[in-house]
């Protein structure tokens, strides 16, 4: 029986996934093997040594402290794209929206309340509202994974050009992709065609204020900007002065703070991009499957901390090995199983970074004496037979 630990409230659609015969699953956990959380800050949470295994509903980490849970041989998983389609329905939406100053209109009418003449009103006041059609305007995509890619697809539907730029896309996020986006090597080419430009990478200090005053002097007069992927990504003081300038025409962003909310041409919303119960199911799916698996078949899937391995079982125990990424471990590893009279029938090997994964399926007499001799290579973080 694993135990697993809750720390935020996960959906039942999710809890429905670990067996109440396999998992025992609840918030008052104590000592768990797994841990299953959205938002909860875990960066100053004392793990204790049984603790396995992350999984986060969500697709960002930053509430989770990745260098200690390497060191401490805890794998922790995320859920790319479970939440994409609802983040590229608000982005498509606000791409209308904010063509159209939907916001600022709807506030507008609101203080219309006990007009007699609101008709009139209207018909004097809406000229000042008027906004643009995004039928055969270019949007710059800047980050082509999951959500980038439903985004341009989304706006090829929608009669816009579409250029894309992401040095690192994925092969199936290629496959995913409209052959009507244009592919761009060079950000700053894509820069000038662009009337909406729109943000869909991680942020990592690579990617901090990846606009900022140059990129943003690149750019065309009157630019529109979404951001609903992270604050930073956007350097703020750049941000605010091309908004006085008329540089950047509208800034649409999920991540307010005190320096835009009131500012005209910015649009902010409560972080909403993934706050929908679809989403929230589908996040908790993907992460009681992911933490499932791993628990019970030592394979990584989703793991951000630790590399991808996953393989159908051959046969007898499986010995499951995390360990740092270093020249001779496989020949060690492999030195003790012979001792032990043990036939691998599958071996996988895996690097990431710093850190290794090696899970083998071995048949022979297997006790505990093997898992204390592999855990004595200076190398190894955690041994867990299965």
């Amino acid at each position: 029986m694993f135990t697993i630990k809750t720390l935020n409230a996960i959906s039942p659609e999710g809890i429905a996934k670990l067996p109440k015969n396999q998992f025992e699953v609840g918030v008052n956990t104590e000592d768990p093997d797994g841990i299953l959380v959205r938002s909860a800050d875990m960066l100053n949470m004392e793990f204790k040594p049984n603790l396995l295994a992350i999984a986060r509903a969500g697709a960002g980490v930053n509430n989770i402290p990745l260098d200690r849970c390497s060191e401490q041989g805890i794998v922790v998983f995320n859920t790319p794209g479970a939440n994409a389609n609802a983040v590229a329905e608000l982005v498509t939406g606000m791409l209308i929206a904010g063509s159209r100053n939907v916001a600022a209109a709807a506030q507008w009418t609101q203080g219309l309340t006990g007009d007699p003449a609101i008709a009139k009103t209207v018909e004097q006041g809406k000229k000042q509202f008027v906004g643009g059609e995004i039928k055969d305007k270019v949007l710059g995509v800047i980050g082509l994974g999951a959500i980038g890619a439903k985004v341009a697809n989304n706006a090829i539907h929608l009669g816009m050009e579409v250029y894309g730029y992401d040095p690192y896309i994925s092969v199936d996020a290629a496959w995913s992709l409209s052959r009507s986006v244009q592919h761009c090597v060079n950000l700053n080419d894509m820069l000038s065609k662009c009337d909406y430009l729109t943000l869909h990478m991680p942020y990592l200090p690579t990617t901090k204020d990846t606009i900022n005053a140059h990129t943003l002097a690149l750019c065309k007069d009157g630019v529109k900007i979404l951001n609903y992927a992270r604050g930073e990504l956007v350097n703020q003081e750049a941000l605010i002065e091309a908004l006085e300038t008329g540089k950047v025409g509208a800034y649409m962003t999920d991540f307010p703070n005190e320096a835009l909310l009131g500012r005209p041409n910015v649009i902010c919303t409560p972080h909403l991009g993934a706050s929908t119960p679809e989403a929230e199911d589908n996040c908790a799916v993907m992460a009681a499957k992911e933490i499932r698996d791993y628990l019970k078949n030592g394979n990584i899937t989703h793991s951000v901390n630790m590399p991808e391995v996953s393989s159908p079982r051959a046969g007898g125990k499986r010995i499951c090995i995390i360990h740092k990424n270093e020249p001779g471990m496989i020949s060690q590893i492999t030195a003790l199983t012979t001792e032990a009279g043990l036939n691998i029938e599958n071996m996988v090997n895996k690097s990431k970074k710093n850190m290794a994964y090696t899970m083998l399926d071995a048949t022979g007499p297997i006790d505990s004496g093997l898992s204390k001799k592999l855990s004595a290579i200076p190398a190894v973080i955690r041994v867990r037979v299965l």
